[in-house]
């Protein structure tokens, strides 16, 4: 099964739009402290365990993102399998970093 992606200029667009779409940050959370898009923190281990804290959004568009986007590729195939409308963020904070803040780190 693929999984559909956004882009991070297509995020930072519904952002900059004013919407407030749920955001899935899927890293550690020493990466979360090194950088973040203020995204709901619940590392990809964990995800299976903690979908109670994300029942609330299964009717609306989740945006997964990670370093890079493996993990959160993952993610997002596994949040589908569960009935989510969710999207891989494409090339994760990597992407983010290099095309929206440059002056962000990466952890």
């Amino acid at each position: 099964m693929s999984v559909p992606e956004i882009t991070v200029k297509d995020l930072k667009a519904k952002l900059d739009a004013g919407e407030t779409p749920f955001i899935l940050d899927v890293r550690q959370p020493e990466e979360n402290a090194v950088s973040n898009i203020d995204g709901v923190l619940i590392p990809l281990k964990e995800l299976p365990m903690r979908m109670d804290e994300i029942e609330g959004f299964k009717n609306q568009p989740v945006y997964v993102h990670c370093r890079s986007g493996g993990r959160s590729g993952q993610a997002a195939k596994f949040l589908r399998s569960q009935g989510y409308d969710a999207y891989n963020v494409k090339g994760g904070m990597k992407a983010w970093a290099a095309e929206i803040d440059p002056d962000m780190q990466v952890a």
